[in-house]
């Protein structure tokens, strides 16, 4: 309630459940942006709850949003999560195919695709330019995916508390800088 007193209008969460007790405390009209991985079977729930999603990483993930979509007779903005690291532990989608998934969610009707997100390397905590590649690589990517599909495709995600300086010199439109806000997660 202070984020949004001060005049943030929106908000991210990571995880669906930690979303799901935090909602209802908050009366503020805020778009609720899910930023972590969501998984099939937490769908539903996450659509009563966000109204963003930056982690379609798979059809499977654009097809179950799209038909929790139709059931709920609502629409959501979706963003697709590249991993530009390379890092086997990080979500996201080769960069190498970005476009095959991109046609996929363009032909889901009710999921309005806006963007690209990415992550930087683990160690950016320590060495934040070690962020700056995936973050040019992000934008280089979108610049291609906007050409290639006569798509505006406005929002880069990129970019956290400790590297978001450098994503938004690399062109960042959102960044997700909670901890920076809030302090630590607990």
């Amino acid at each position: 309630m202070a984020a949004a007193a001060s005049g943030i209008s929106d908000i991210g969460e990571n995880r669906v459940q930690e979303a799901a007790g935090k909602k209802p405390l908050v009366t503020a009209p805020l778009v609720w942006h899910l930023v972590g991985h969501l998984q099939r079977n937490k769908a539903r729930k996450a659509l009563d709850i966000f109204s963003v999603f930056h982690s379609v990483d798979s059809v499977r993930i654009a097809r179950e949003l799209q038909r929790r979509c139709q059931q709920t007779g609502t629409e959501v903005k979706v963003l697709v999560e590249v991993n530009t690291s390379g890092e086997p532990t990080k979500f996201g989608v080769d960069p190498e195919l970005v476009a095959p998934l991109v046609e996929q969610v363009l032909d889901q009707s009710l999921l309005e695709l806006v963007g690209l997100m990415t992550i930087g390397p683990g160690w950016a905590v320590q060495d934040p330019e070690a962020s700056r590649p995936c973050f040019r690589a992000l934008a280089r990517l979108a610049q291609r995916t906007r050409q290639q599909f006569g798509i505006p495709l406005p929002q880069l995600s990129m970019g956290m508390s400790a590297d978001y300086e450098q994503a938004i010199e690399e062109g960042a439109t959102i960044v997700r800088i909670g901890t920076a806000i809030f302090g630590p997660r607990d």
